[in-house]
């Protein structure tokens, strides 16, 4: 006797709710295909199937994707929050990881607003003195082609190794 599953039907046998992946993208707010992105990059682990072949969830994966939501917007990539799952998955606590991760983007995130902030400055010096020449010829724009800025903004992202 094949039996098939109704959104959030729970299970005979242990009573737990288990979620289709519809469901589950609607009460996390993710998309299926990021969903099914997560599953295959190791991001959640792989859920029981129907018969036919529906994926059924249990509903601690919606603690999961709210732990993976909020490490994104500390600045983790995916692969680090891969690394965190793996190591609590292995029994260890990666907290000491996540500190040392932090502090690293700290570091850059600080050495980045240093930067911003230089080149700022010499923007606002080179447009002063662009307000006093007005018009200055040249291949296309003098005022570019005789400007003397010297820094240069990173255009890397901060924080993603």
């Amino acid at each position: 006797m094949s039996r098939t599953f109704n959104f959030a039907e729970e299970t005979e046998s242990t009573g737990d709710k288990q979620l289709k992946i519809g469901e589950v993208s609607k009460l996390s707010g993710i998309g299926i295909e990021a969903l099914r992105f997560y599953e295959k990059s190791g991001l959640l682990d792989r859920p029981g199937r129907t018969y036919s072949g529906y994926r059924l969830y249990d509903e601690s994966v919606l603690e999961r994707l709210a732990f993976v939501k909020k490490a994104q917007v500390l600045g983790f990539s995916l692969d680090e929050i891969k690394q965190l799952i793996l190591h609590k998955r292995n029994g260890e606590n990666p907290c000491e990881e996540v500190r040392e991760i932090v502090k690293i983007r700290l570091d850059e995130l600080n050495e980045r607003i240093e930067q911003m902030i230089q080149y700022r400055d010499e923007l606002t010096i080179a447009l002063k003195e662009w307000e006093k020449t007005g018009e200055a010829e040249g291949h296309v724009c003098g005022l570019i082609e005789g400007t003397e800025i010297e820094h240069v903004i990173s255009h890397k992202k901060v924080g993603k190794h």
